[in-house]
């Protein structure tokens, strides 16, 4: 098992996930089923114990020498009456477009946010839009 650990994330945090690979086994090992093949066990413990540390390492920030100068340039905010009029939607189609579009969820995550299907969170937000263009469309 320490060869494999090796090979996936190298000698240096192998040792720290080896570790982390038996305490995990030692905490989860009342719960192994008799007749278990325990080398495999492990052995799917570390895999997933490899994967945490790639997963980690992704999320540190890499050091540089210099930190580049890059402008900020914020999207311009929208007018008060745009928000008076989303605000003004039906409660479940002003959820919908606020969660779609201003929280940057997905269909699905709106669907879980309101509790219903993500058809109908689709159509919520859809519906929602639409009845925002139809207020704001030159006419």
């Amino acid at each position: 098992m320490f060869r494999f650990l090796v090979a996936s994330v190298g000698r240096e945090a192998a040792d720290d996930c080896f570790q982390e690979t038996f305490l995990a086994a030692l905490k989860a090992w009342p719960k192994l089923r008799a007749g278990s093949n325990e080398r495999a066990w492990v052995m799917t413990i570390a895999h997933r114990k490899a994967m945490d540390h790639h997963r980690a390492r992704a999320r540190r920030p890499v050091p540089v020498e210099e930190v580049p100068e890059v402008a900020v340039h914020d999207a311009p905010l929208a007018d008060d009456e745009t928000w008076a009029r989303v605000r003004a939607l039906p409660p479940k189609m002003k959820a919908a477009v606020l969660l779609r579009y201003a929280g940057d969820l997905t269909h699905a995550e709106v669907a879980v946010a309101l509790s219903c299907s993500e058809e109908a969170a689709r159509r919520s937000a859809h519906e929602g839009l639409k009845r925002l263009r139809a207020q704001m469309s030159p006419t």
